[in-house]
């Protein structure tokens, strides 16, 4: 066996290895080991383990905080190279290596068996995280999270006595290794072990034809782009706007609901901006699919005093929407900062005031400061808060806040304004939005290690429940099994 590729810091390659997609966190350690297959990441692990090095994973980079860019770090196992994508007969399912890119994922699926999985709209995300915080995107009200679709997990694991192995654990109920499974649909990355590989079946699907065991993409979509100009905008009706979304979603985000297919996001930019826009889709071959786009964007303008303009209305393939369309599709900036909420109703009054008050707020005129509404629900909704470790289950709407920038003199700057907003709009409950008849707590994908400092959550709830709610004692005894020694930890990391 080939050892995996070591990269040190005179390595001219040690540079760019060092920090993910936020370059606003870059790490020291003092070595990168690049694994190309699970044998090798068997070995890299044994390694630092043995030289009681503080180890991470990486497969795409995206991570929101300094988990694995971190000073205390010393060995980081890069997993990007494990990105095949093939149909395994022997599991009767398809595998997918951690490496995996989603938009690798989404092309050889669909390209070689009309196939796909109902993942995030960001292609250039790694498989890895995505997949073990439980990821969802524009097919998620269709046909749930990407977790609903898991069969089964390959995590290189270090036993208590400091001995590594590959452990293979399934969702079938009998398996041994399943409370394994479970941990990694919806617990976040770097818990448990390392991830190499997932296998994917949609849990009804029945024989052996791979063109039959997971959702079939629309064949062709209805995008729609619109933007509203601020000025255009009193309180009033952004308001009015920010209910009509909510009001629209109440009433369409049962499992059984129609138009499960449209999704949707507002997008909505600091007034600096000048403009904020919403971006929607819709499955093509939709009963009446052209009418129900226009009573949706009729449904967001009524009342709200204001017209939006149409930046596109057009019909494309779900295949160049996917990779292409600038509605979902948009570049990365440097540096960010991120914070999230589920919603299980519409914004309350006060919760509209306080986000009016951020986005207009004239000492902050920062144009790539936004908070997004994102279509949800739907078929992630018909299953049950235990089933996976995806505890949210009965949301209507996602929400991500975040703010963007470039200049690395200005992160307090940015920081400051994303927490006062969020402790703005949760003033009510202790600065974050605790599981309640209006919020159920945070995303874990979008990770924000401020829950977990009392000065910045004042909920008395801990961050774990914002995150896990009922799931996270058993998460708790899977990692006491399966990370004894808790070699895999980071400032959110599920605790034995």
């Amino acid at each position: 066996m080939t050892e995996s590729l070591l990269i040190r810091p005179d390595d001219a390659r040690y540079r760019g290895l060092i920090s993910g997609s936020n370059t606003r966190w870059v790490g020291t350690p003092d070595y990168i080991r690049l694994a190309l297959n699970t044998e090798q990441v068997v070995e890299a692990l044994q390694q630092a383990v043995d030289d009681e090095l503080r180890v991470v994973v990486r497969s795409g980079g995206h991570c929101d905080e300094d988990f694995t860019a971190n000073g205390k770090v010393r060995a980081v196992i890069d997993v990007s190279a494990l990105d095949a994508v093939y149909f395994d007969a022997r599991m009767g399912a398809f595998s997918v290596g951690a490496g995996a890119t989603l938009g690798r994922v989404y092309s050889t699926l669909y390209k070689r068996w009309g196939v796909t999985l109902p993942g995030g709209t960001c292609p250039t995300v790694g498989a890895g995280g995505h997949v073990a915080g439980g990821g969802y995107g524009a097919l998620s009200r269709l046909h749930g999270l990407i977790v609903d679709h898991l069969y089964a997990v390959e995590v290189v694991v270090v036993g208590s006595d400091g001995r590594v192995r590959p452990v293979v654990a399934t969702r079938e109920t009998d398996d041994p290794n399943r409370d394994l499974w479970w941990a990694h649909t919806g617990a976040g990355g770097g818990n448990f072990g390392i991830v190499t590989r997932y296998w994917f079946r949609s849990p009804e699907a029945a024989g052996d034809d791979p063109a039959r065991l997971l959702p079939a993409p629309p064949a062709e979509l209805i995008v729609s782009d619109v933007s509203w100009s601020w000025d255009d905008l009193d309180e009033a009706g952004f308001a009015r706007l920010v209910s009509n979304f909510g009001a629209w979603h109440e009433r369409h985000s049962g499992p059984e609901s129609a138009h499960l297919s449209l999704y949707s996001q507002l997008k909505l930019q600091h007034r600096s901006a000048g403009s904020f826009r919403m971006s929607t889709q819709i499955d093509a071959d939709e009963p009446d699919a052209e009418q129900t786009m226009d009573a949706f964007l009729a449904a967001m303008a009524e009342g709200t005093g204001a017209t939006y303009t149409v930046n596109d209305r057009s019909r494309v393939p779900w295949f160049y929407a996917v990779k292409e369309w600038f509605g979902f599709v948009e570049a990365a900036v440097a540096r960010w900062k991120v914070k999230s909420t589920y919603m299980r109703r519409s914004l309350p009054e006060p919760q509209l005031d306080a986000l009016y008050r951020q986005l207009t707020r004239e000492d902050y005129p920062h144009p790539y400061a936004m908070v997004a509404l994102v279509s949800y629900g739907g078929r992630i909704n018909a299953v049950e808060s235990g089933a996976t470790a995806a505890a949210q289950r009965d949301s209507i709407i996602k929400m991500l806040y975040v703010t963007l920038w470039t200049d690395p003199s200005e992160d307090e700057r940015h920081d400051r304004w994303i927490r006062e907003c969020y402790a703005d709009v949760y003033a009510a409950t202790g600065g974050v939005p605790v599981p309640g008849e209006v919020t159920d707590g945070c995303f874990i994908n979008y990770a924000d290690a401020d829950l977990a400092d009392p000065a910045l959550n004042d909920s008395g709830v801990p961050w774990h429940r914002l995150y896990f709610k009922d799931n996270y004692p058993a998460l708790r005894a899977a990692k006491a099994k399966w990370d004894p020694r808790e070699v895999f930890s980071h400032g959110l990391s599920i605790r034995a």
